[in-house]
C-alpha cells in the first residue's frame, strides 16, 4: 500500500510499505481522507515528529470505511465508516512517532473499541467532511474548558479551522453573542456564514474599542471602566497581539483560554491583572471524548461544517496539500482524500 512519509527535513515521499494485518481485537481500516494538521509542515520542515528518525508516517485527522472486523469487537461491521482518534490506538499515537500514519491507504486500528478510539458516522456526511472530527474536537475541548454560558459574550481570535470549531462549539452550546477576530477576509466571511454574530478585522480595527461597541462596558474590582464586557476570550490564533489585548484590561471576573501555540514568549503583568481576577485556562488535545460529540455535530449538521474545509487534494498530491496547509493566509483547511474516482483538486476560495 502507499503511505506518507516524512525521510529528513523538507523531505516528503509517497512510499509502498507493507499493508496492515488485523488481530482479533483489530479493525483494519480503507483510509478515505485525512485532513493535514498545522502540526504537518512543521514536521516536515524538521525532519519528523522524532528527532533523529529515519522517517515519520505522518497524518493524524482520519476517517474511512471498515474492511476487515476483529472477532473481538463489537459495535461496527464491514463497510461501516467510521472516524478514528488517532490518540487512543494501542500501538501508539498515529502519525505521532509510531508505525502508522492516517495519511495511508489502510490504517490498522489495535485494541479496537467503538466510542473510545473509534466511533461510526452516517454515510451521507462526505469524507472530507468527516475527516473533521478529529481537529475540531481540539476546538470542542477548547471551548468547554472555558465554561461557555448562554448569557456569556465571547471572542475567538482567530478563523483558522480551530477557530471557526471552537465558534461552532460556542453556538453549540447557546451562548449569546460570539465575535471572531482574524486579518484574513476570506476567513471573516466563513466566520459570518457559520453564524458568528460580528467579525473583527483586526489589522484594520481596534479590537478593544470594538469589543467595547459590541458587548458594551464593564469595570474590575478596582472600579476601572471602559473595559469591554466580554466574558471570554479565546486564543487560536497565537500571536502576542491577542494576549496583550486581552492583558490590557479584562473585566471581573473573565476567562482567557488558549489552544493555540505560541512559538514566541510574551511578557504578562501579573500585577495589572489582579483586579480583574483572569482566570486562565490551556487545551490540549481531546482526551475526554471530545472527538465523538463533535462526529455527532458533524453529522446533523454537514453542511455547515463542509464550510470550514478549502482544499480537497489527492493523495498523489500530498506534498502539495502539507505545503498548502503551512500557508494559513491561503487555505483555511486542507484534507487529502484516497478516492480515486476524484483524482482531482477542488478549491473553495469564496467560502
Amino acid at each position: 500500500m502507499k503511505s506518507v512519509f516524512v525521510t529528513g527535513p523538507g523531505m516528503l515521499e509517497i512510499l509502498e510499505v507493507p499493508t496492515p494485518v488485523a488481530g482479533p481485537r483489530d479493525l483494519l481500516v480503507q483510509v478515505k481522507a485525512c485532513g493535514i494538521c498545522g502540526a504537518d509542515p512543521h514536521s516536515l520542515h524538521s525532519g519528523g515528529v522524532i528527532p533523529g528518525a529515519p522517517r515519520t508516517a505522518i497524518g493524524h485527522e482520519p476517517a474511512g470505511e471498515v474492511l476487515e472486523v476483529g472477532s473481538d469487537v463489537d459495535g461496527v461491521k464491514v463497510g461501516d465508516h467510521i472516524v478514528i482518534d488517532p490518540t487512543q490506538v494501542d500501538d501508539a499515537i498515529v502519525g505521532g512517532g509510531g508505525p502508522q500514519g492516517a495519511l495511508s491507504e489502510v490504517l490498522v486500528v489495535r485494541g479496537a473499541q467503538e466510542g473510545k478510539n473509534f466511533s461510526v458516522i452516517p454515510d451521507h456526511v462526505p469524507w472530507h467532511v468527516a475527516a473533521l472530527a478529529e481537529p475540531l474536537a481540539v476546538a470542542r475541548r477548547a471551548v468547554d474548558k472555558t465554561g461557555p454560558r448562554p448569557e456569556h459574550r465571547v471572542i475567538v481570535f482567530g478563523a483558522g479551522p480551530v477557530g471557526l470549531g471552537a465558534l461552532l462549539a460556542f453556538k453549540h452550546y447557546g451562548v449569546a453573542h460570539v465575535v471572531v477576530a482574524d486579518v484574513q477576509p476570506s476567513r471573516l466571511k466563513t466566520a459570518l456564514l457559520l453564524g458568528a454574530d460580528a467579525v473583527i478585522d483586526s489589522s484594520a480595527e481596534d479590537v478593544r474599542t470594538r469589543l467595547v461597541e459590541l458587548h458594551g462596558e464593564a469595570t474590575d474590582a478596582f472600579g476601572r471602566s471602559g473595559l469591554p464586557a466580554t466574558d471570554i476570550y479565546l486564543d487560536a490564533a497565537g500571536v502576542p497581539a491577542v494576549a496583550n489585548t486581552v492583558f490590557a484590561g479584562p473585566k471581573l471576573g473573565a476567562v482567557f483560554g488558549v489552544v493555540a501555540i505560541y512559538h514566541e514568549p510574551i511578557e504578562v503583568d501579573f500585577q495589572m491583572l489582579i483586579p480583574s481576577e483572569l482566570t486562565i485556562v490551556h487545551s490540549m488535545g481531546h482526551p475526554d471524548g471530545e472527538m465523538f460529540a463533535v462526529a455527532e455535530d458533524i453529522a446533523a449538521n454537514t453542511d455547515k461544517y463542509a464550510l470550514i474545509v478549502s482544499d480537497v487534494l489527492p493523495l498523489a498530491e500530498a506534498a502539495a496539500a502539507v505545503d498548502l496547509a503551512g500557508r494559513p493566509a491561503d487555505a483555511r483547511k486542507v484534507v487529502v482524500t484516497f478516492d480515486e474516482a476524484e483524482p482531482v483538486t477542488h478549491r473553495y476560495p469564496n467560502r
